[in-house]
């Protein structure tokens, strides 16, 4: 087989695994994110994920712990169940 037929069969199959191995990496963050709620009102100033009201642009732009309109993501079904200084956690917004 010619030198030049080997090189391109090679790349060939570099690109493939890596192409799976990317899908791969893709599939576990999907996965994570199915296994996780927002969660209102539970996060500390600077630290939530999205949503932080008005005059805020998303992540990490929350203004106060435990802002009411500010959610982070948490394991499925422990929001609610989540103590802070200000009340439990929340599926929807609080005002």
């Amino acid at each position: 087989m010619p030198r030049h037929t080997l090189t391109v069969a090679a790349i060939a199959l570099s690109s493939l695994a890596c192409g799976a191995a990317l899908a791969a990496g893709e599939k576990t963050k999907m996965d994570d994110k199915a296994a996780k709620e927002k969660c209102y009102g539970v996060s500390l100033a600077g630290k939530n994920d999205c949503a932080a009201g008005a005059g805020t642009s998303c992540a990490g732009t929350s203004k106060a712990d435990f802002q009411g309109n500010a959610w982070k993501y948490v394991a499925k079904g422990s929001c609610v169940t989540m103590k802070t200084p200000t009340g439990m956690g929340s599926l929807t917004p609080k005002a």
